[in-house]
């Protein structure tokens, strides 16, 4: 639901994949990790894709967010320190937050949290498996789960 006059943050950045979807339709994205590593691999690959909306930041989300603009939506690719960051977070944003996690522990940890602040709307579980060749046959080999979690921003506008 990211429309052309939307900014974005996504925390936890990695390899930019999401910044980089998400500049193709939002007027600004923040991107932020804390490995300068991750920040290199992600600048180049949006210069290599012609992005220019998105401004990078090496650091930790905590600290990113005690200054952060208020966006429309972000997207959580990272769980350290989830249960200091949500609270921040829900304050931050106007329409909507998208957390990715594969513990299950995590799992718990973000939707308890956003259910404890009002923003939970749901959660997804999506498996994905690939084929592999079995004798004739085929079979499916699952590869490991990714469960989405989603709130609701808070910010006023």
């Amino acid at each position: 639901g990211i429309t052309a006059n939307d900014t974005v943050l996504d925390l936890g950045c990695g390899t930019g994949k999401v910044s980089i979807a998400a500049a193709g339709r939002a007027k600004k994205v923040y991107a932020i990790d804390r490995r300068p590593e991750a920040i290199a691999y992600a600048t180049k690959a949006a210069a290599g894709a012609g992005v220019k909306n998105i401004e990078f930041f090496c650091g930790e989300a905590a600290d990113f967010l005690v200054s952060a603009p208020v966006v429309d939506c972000a997207f959580v690719g990272g769980s350290q320190q989830i249960e200091t960051i949500l609270p921040v977070l829900a304050t931050k944003v106007r329409r909507v937050i998208v957390v990715n996690v594969v513990l299950l522990s995590t799992l718990t940890v973000v939707t308890a949290t956003m259910q404890s602040l009002g923003i939970f709307r749901e959660a997804l579980h999506v498996q994905v498996s690939r084929s592999h060749a079995l004798g004739k046959s085929v079979m499916f080999k699952p590869i490991d789960p990714v469960y989405i979690i989603v709130g609701a921003g808070a910010a006023c506008s």
